[in-house]
């Protein structure tokens, strides 16, 4: 017997190879996605250079910023790896608004979660010192989506994302890894990162800014 998931796929179901466009920055909103399975890379062009935004997995939604707001794309969404994706229109995408509670709520939560992230960000770029700007991305990621484990609290962590959220180049961002990594505050392995202890890494947060501050090496 199909499921929801299948059933859904059928009405609005369509299959994407890696390096497919799904949209382009700049250009006019006409749906809206789901991914269902696969990967798709956010990207936005910063004085001519690509940065990545987000890299969405299954059961993320995007691309409705252009239909709420009727303005062009902000940003670019490229399939990472192939993907399983539900593309809404706009008249189907407001009658599933109107008709169903639910949706409209897990939309609204996803929204804000997004402002809050935005809000980090704002907090993390103000920082002056390039290190507390990466220990601070860090802390907000456990805060938000960190998954508690015996050993710590595990996040997803794309060190490719990091250089737009945080302002601080690749470069920087590894070598202060590596010095975490050598102090035993955190583990990372491939696209994760285990964190040990949040109130050890709050703390040399407010170590660090304190040797920004006062000029200590």
């Amino acid at each position: 017997m199909p499921t929801a998931e299948d059933t859904l796929f059928q009405r609005f179901g369509k299959e994407f190879p890696k390096g497919t466009v799904l949209f382009h920055e700049g250009e006019a909103g006409k749906e809206m996605f789901v991914l269902q399975a696969g990967r798709v890379v956010i990207t936005k062009t910063v004085r001519d250079t690509v940065q990545i935004l987000a890299t969405l997995g299954p059961g993320e939604f995007f691309g409705e910023m252009a239909l709420i707001s009727n303005r062009p794309r902000n940003a670019t969404a490229t399939v990472d790896e192939p993907a399983r994706v539900l593309v809404i229109d706009p008249k189907t995408f407001e009658g599933m608004i109107r008709g169903n509670s639910e949706i409209a709520v897990r939309m609204i939560k996803k929204l804000a979660e997004r402002l809050d992230a935005a809000d980090a960000q704002i907090e993390t770029l103000l920082m002056a010192d390039p290190s507390s700007r990466v220990v601070q991305q860090i802390l907000h990621a456990c805060q938000s989506r960190g998954r508690p484990m015996e050993e710590g609290v595990e996040i997803d962590f794309n060190v490719r994302e990091l250089p737009t959220l945080t302002g601080v180049g690749e470069a920087g961002i590894r070598a202060e890894l590596a010095r975490m990594e050598r102090s035993g505050l955190v583990e990372r392995t491939g696209d994760r990162l285990l964190v040990r202890d949040t109130a050890r890494l709050a703390d040399y947060l407010q170590l660090i800014a304190l040797r920004w501050k006062f000029g200590e090496p």
